[in-house]
């Protein structure tokens, strides 16, 4: 399964659902779009039915399931040739199943030279309530997050961790954030986590290639005139070490040109690569 680089495009998307986006038209839009290196969220679909979904002749495939029947579930669907896959970051918590999948991708070198390796990491971090127990899981998820996320930079490499991380990080992440100041997903103490990944050297590619905002948002509610109203918020993205980002050109959501025209209540955040 042979790729010509240098320039590599990698899409993450939260499908909340992948059998009903599908439905809705996300085919229409990855045929359209094709990325080389697609990164799902909460797919919610057994191992088998993904790779009818994904046919193999075409993807590479990595899929971590949640032990939650219908719930979480990521994936990596690759035209580049996987070396290694690793899921799960804590494979004894029930809670954190179906939300973490890395992937080692083999980039063809330049002028003679060795393969390059890339890893892709597909991430769903839960959404959390303030006051329940959802909020301690999240934050037990962020410390895991934040001692992998070290790791993986330290090594210098060529990585992307992308996803639905639920955290606007931010006042420009999110429409309403006077009103928000409370709720889960952009509270103090979730937004330093964000501060911690970039003091490691991630680069927020979709801030960085975006704009200083406010937006461009990810997530509208399907309640409402959230949609409509561009009342949205920032909480997918595509996080990159430095030596990866040098190479990011450009970042885009593709937000639907209509509410009916939706396939997920998330748009899909891409970013072309010049490697």
């Amino acid at each position: 399964m042979g790729l010509d680089v240098p320039v590599l495009t990698i899409a993450t998307a939260n499908v909340n659902g992948i059998r009903a986006a599908l439905k809705r038209g996300m085919g229409q839009w990855l045929e359209t779009r094709a990325p080389d290196v697609l990164l799902l969220q909460e797919v919610r679909a057994p191992e088998g039915l993904l790779g009818d979904l994904l046919p193999t002749d075409r993807w590479d495939l990595a899929h971590a399931e949640s032990d939650a029947k219908g719930r979480a579930g990521v994936a990596i669907a690759s035209r580049l040739p996987m070396s290694a896959i690793r899921i799960n970051l804590d494979q004894g918590v029930a809670t954190n199943t179906g939300r973490w999948v890395e992937a080692d991708l083999e980039l063809p070198g330049e002028d003679g030279a060795p393969a390059r390796t890339l890893t892709v990491v597909s991430a769903y971090l839960h959404s959390g309530t303030v006051g329940t127990p959802s909020m301690d899981e999240k934050y037990a998820f962020l410390e895991l997050v934040t001692a992998r996320l070290a790791q993986i930079a330290a090594d210098g490499g060529l990585a992307v961790v992308a996803g639905d991380l639920n955290i606007a990080h931010r006042e420009v992440d999110i429409k309403n954030w006077k009103g928000n100041r409370t709720s889960a997903g952009f509270l103090p103490e979730e937004r330093a986590y964000v501060d911690r990944w970039l003091e490691l050297g991630w680069r927020d590619l979709g801030r960085d290639l975006g704009g200083e905002g406010p937006g461009p948002f990810t997530w509208w509610s399907w309640r409402g005139k959230a949609f409509d109203n561009d009342a949205g918020w920032r909480i997918d993205y595509q996080l990159a070490t430095p030596a990866l980002a040098q190479s990011a050109r450009t970042a885009t959501v593709d937000r639907a040109d209509a509410y009916d025209q939706r396939w997920s209540d998330h748009a899909p955040l891409v970013v072309e690569y010049h490697l």
